[in-house]
């Protein structure tokens, strides 16, 4: 693979996350339009859908896989937001209170293109700690969706999104991993991803405070 066709690949990437951030979603994180599962079907297609209509979920998630492509056992990384994120999840149902959710997540976004841009990101464990505290807050934000539904669409709901986010991370470490065996260049883009992607989490932070 050339360095122009990297760079087009990196290009790509950026422009695509762009466009997903300038579309506005009508389900608003809800792929039920706010109605809550009643059933397990409804649930595990609620769980696959809200981390892929929430553009801030979906934006952590691809930066998790990139990171978890440039760091050593950076597998740890989407695994661990994702067990956190189902952790979050059951402590929203049990009514555990955690504050500024949409501030956490908007930052974290924020926080993990920085790593990503990073010449020379933390360890993987400290990353992949810090994964696991932002996965607290998504899975909080993602409880809010099946509040009041029956228990076989809870954990329904809990397999749904789990299993789409990690298809998504490692989707996104696999092609990340290919492109850097090929190019020189190719972890400079990712850097340059990284940046993009910062830009798209100070997005989401301004909307929080902006309203």
């Amino acid at each position: 693979m050339s360095p122009t066709v990297s760079r087009l690949g990196g290009l790509g990437l950026v422009v695509t996350v762009g466009l997903m951030l300038a579309a506005t979603p009508a389900l608003a994180h809800h792929p039920f339009g706010g109605e809550i599962p009643n059933n397990a079907i409804q649930g595990f297609l609620s769980g696959l859908g809200h981390p892929v209509i929430g553009l801030d979920h979906l934006a952590f998630v691809i930066t998790a896989g990139l990171l978890a492509a440039v760091m050593g056992g950076g597998l740890m990384i989407p695994v661990g937001f994702v067990l956190a994120s189902m952790v979050g999840t059951v402590m929203h149902l049990m009514a555990i209170d955690l504050p500024a959710t949409e501030l956490v997540v908007s930052a974290s976004v924020l926080l993990f293109g920085v790593l990503l841009a990073m010449k020379q990101p933390p360890k993987t464990p400290i990353v992949a700690g810090l994964a696991s505290l932002a996965g607290l807050f998504h899975g909080y934000a993602y409880g809010e969706a099946v509040v009041g539904a029956g228990m076989d669409a809870i954990l329904a709901y809990l397999a749904g999104f789990a299993i789409i986010q990690m298809v998504i991370a490692v989707g996104v470490y696999w092609i990340a991993k290919q492109l850097m065996g090929k190019t020189e260049g190719s972890r400079l883009n990712l850097r340059f991803a990284g940046f993009a992607l910062a830009g798209i989490g100070a997005a989401f932070l301004s909307s929080v405070f902006l309203g």
